[in-house]
């Protein structure tokens, strides 16, 4: 038989989860059990001949799934069903697809993330993906909407680790992001400033530079997605701030910062930045924190200057 395409697998990765913690990689063992897919089927390597075609597509129903928040890492590799998710099975679906995904909020929110959205862009070079924008795509633009696609899941996925890691993870986090941005000189001298949560109303210092002629304080709330930073709380940062006679701050959160938040840190006397948990991700998907690069695609062209 083919290859079953990953929204053809949603149903039968989430009734895997259901019976408790599960291993992905044992989820895709059983589930080309299940389906009786020849060695040959088993073994079809994806464009990078880092995974296989099949692993692929599992882990993509595994990645939506979790968006409708259907199903949910527990540890590393591993995940599990929610109570959401025990729900939608009870009510006994013939199928689980994009389509029926989209009556959760979570997963029309993930699907809004990208400006362009096709359903189809996986790292599988034998599907074409099909833009919602219409068929009239270059090939360039349907390669650059797929990466966007790709980009987005990462960093949501970036963000739920970050939410279900320790408060000190968070903390580590922001000095590598700030290192490898530029900032804080060493990574020991960078640990040790950030190390003093609370310290007069702040959660760190970091040098700006290598040389620390001038310095960066820094507030840090590690907050769901529905609970806002307000302006009260870039206030409070504000007279930290002054108290330390600072002239700039960040102020960074998993969330994101109310209007009025937003418009209190505009037109305060004190620069301060305000790094969201959408920016936090783009950041650290930039500069390659938490991530890394898996392939790299090149794009060519025709040399005119060798024909001339």
């Amino acid at each position: 038989m083919a290859i079953p395409d990953y929204q053809s697998l949603m149903l039968p990765v989430l009734k895997e989860a259901a019976v408790g913690e599960v291993r992905i990689g044992e989820v895709v063992a059983r589930l080309a059990d299940h389906l009786q897919l020849t060695s040959d089927e088993r073994v079809i390597l994806l464009p990078s001949g880092k995974q296989t075609l099949f692993a692929n597509r599992v882990h993509w129903a595994k990645t939506y799934l979790a968006k409708a928040m259907l199903v949910e890492s527990t540890r590393r590799g591993y995940f599990q069903i929610t109570p959401r998710g025990k729900e939608v099975l009870t009510a006994n679906p013939w199928q689980i697809d994009n389509n029926f995904l989209n009556q959760f909020e979570e997963f029309r929110s993930f699907r809004e993330r990208t400006v362009e959205y096709f359903p189809g862009a996986t790292e599988d070079a034998s599907s074409e993906p099909k833009p919602v924008q219409g068929a009239n795509a270059t090939p360039d633009e349907v390669m650059r909407a797929a990466h966007r696609q790709i980009e987005s899941a990462l960093a949501q996925d970036l963000l739920d680790r970050i939410l279900s890691s320790p408060p000190d993870f968070f903390e580590r986090l922001i000095v590598s992001l700030l290192l490898g941005m530029g900032f804080g000189g060493t990574a020991t001298a960078a640990g040790r400033a950030l190390g003093r949560s609370g310290d007069g109303g702040v959660d760190g210092v970091i040098d700006q530079d290598a040389l620390g002629l001038d310095r960066i304080y820094i507030q840090a709330k590690r907050y769901g997605p529905d609970n806002k930073v307000s302006s009260g709380a870039i206030r409070d940062f504000f007279g930290s701030l002054d108290r330390h006679k600072a002239s700039k701050g960040l102020f960074v959160t998993t969330s994101s910062f109310s209007s009025s938040a937003r418009e209190t840190a505009e037109f305060l006397s004190k620069r301060i930045v305000l790094i969201d948990g959408v920016q936090l991700t783009n950041l650290m998907i930039r500069y390659n924190i938490g991530c890394r690069v898996e392939e790299t695609l090149y794009f060519k062209k025709i040399d005119e200057e060798f024909f001339e």
